[in-house]
């Protein structure tokens, strides 16, 4: 019979306290967005049903046309078919994964999956707005449904590349590669699409939802989603603006200006045109807004970022909304404040959705627990899947705000612990 090693066991406890302790740091800190792309995030949940599993896909192409992620690999998607009355509507996520503005980010990135399709998992998990279970997801379960990776570090829009270092920048034409691609594959004749993303690609399916309407007949009904994109122009704790350098770096390096709208550009410089509160108005094709009003992301590395919280007073408050003091909630308050603002003009048009409820959260669409439950979030008697299917097909108008918090009993609220 074998013995355990006591000492053994201690060193691999101590490694286990240091490895859990490093990931903490990196979500606090910003560097991963958590994307439940991760099979972690499947492992940690019950469901009633085994998640669908969808293989990946190569883009074969998109190497002759300078496609390529960070690192010079093929970008990628995961494509599960739809079926019945779903077989000629097509739903795109865009998966989000944070920015690199610099050489030293970028190179770390590219040995990770948000840079390099050889780091990529091969199966992911389809739930949230891509399950193919009806009980899951009620409006969109059987349609053709895709989850396009992400691994160009700007959103899907960046031209350049930095060849000393071995960097491409090619977010525009990965953009441009997969959409030839799944039209060669049948979204060409689609009845209906719903460009969507979450995070860093709720961004891109702003950026590039006109675009997108652009593929198809004026016949088609085309519309598109962000959840978790409405990135504010904000000031940090410090009384700087950590999130407008970062984008003004993450422009500046991959090139970015060319492929940001006109109808942005025109009007204001590219870093400016890279924040959503400057885009949505111009925005022509019908858009919905998902967003909590305290984003955490936004939280950890735009308002209160370790690098301007010198004395760590927000330490705290970063990784546990309820261990805020009344000082921090009333900040917190006016970022909500300058979220509900920001959609003032966007609201007024009938075409466009929104649901911003109060809540700690980030990315509400790629969770069962928070898209499609019986206890996901409400504002009033509708849920998030419900508001977007309303909205999407012209059952019902919505443009939810719910109150400020503490008053939603229905969030799902994120603790980094």
């Amino acid at each position: 019979m074998c013995k355990t090693n006591k000492s053994s066991w201690g060193m691999k406890l101590w490694w286990l306290v240091g490895f859990v302790g490093l990931v903490i740091i990196k979500v606090v800190e910003g560097f991963d967005n958590t994307s439940v792309t991760e099979m972690d995030y499947v492992k940690r949940r019950v469901f009633n049903n085994r998640p669908l599993m969808v293989g990946i896909t190569f883009i074969d192409g998109a190497a002759a046309k300078g496609a390529v992620c960070l690192d010079g690999s093929l970008p990628a998607y995961h494509l599960h078919r739809g079926y019945g009355s779903g077989s000629n509507s097509w739903l795109i996520q865009l998966e989000g994964g944070g920015w690199c503005g610099n050489i030293k980010t970028c190179e770390y990135s590219k040995r990770t999956r948000h840079g390099s399709s050889n780091s990529m998992e091969k199966q992911i998990p389809f739930i949230g707005i891509l399950s193919n279970k009806a009980e899951e997801n009620p409006d969109f379960f059987n349609w053709n449904r895709v989850k396009i990776r992400y691994c160009d570090g700007s959103s899907f829009s960046g031209d350049s590349q930095n060849k000393a270092a071995g960097l491409y920048f090619r977010g525009q034409r990965i953009w441009a590669a997969a959409m030839e691609d799944l039209m060669s594959k049948g979204m060409r004749y689609a009845k209906q699409a719903l460009l969507s993303g979450c995070s860093a690609g709720g961004l891109a399916s702003i950026l590039h939802c006109d675009e997108f309407r652009g593929l198809f007949p004026a016949t088609t009904r085309v519309k598109c989603l962000s959840d978790a994109g409405l990135f504010l122009d904000s000031v940090d704790v410090s009384g700087g603006r950590t999130l407008r350098r970062t984008f003004r770096d993450v422009v500046a390096l991959h090139g970015a200006a060319r492929s940001l709208p006109r109808s942005c550009t025109g009007h204001f410089n590219p870093t400016l045109c890279f924040f959503p509160q400057y885009l949505i108005s111009s925005v022509r094709t019908p858009l919905f807004i998902l967003n909590a009003a305290y984003d955490t992301w936004q939280i950890q590395a735009s308002l209160a970022p370790p690098s301007v919280d010198r004395r760590w007073n927000w330490a705290e408050c970063r990784k546990n909304y309820a261990r805020c003091s009344a000082s921090q909630i009333h900040y917190l308050q006016g970022f909500r404040n300058q979220m509900v603002n920001s959609v003032r003009g966007f609201s007024r048009s009938h075409k466009n959705g929104l649901f911003i409820n109060s809540c700690f959260a980030h990315c509400q669409t790629e969770r069962q627990d928070t898209w499609f439950a019986y206890n996901s979030p409400h504002i009033g008697n509708r849920g998030i899947a419900q508001s977007v299917g309303n909205w999407f097909f012209d059952r019902v108008g919505i443009q939810a705000i719910g109150c400020a918090y503490p008053c939603d009993k229905t969030c799902h609220n994120l603790v980094f612990e």
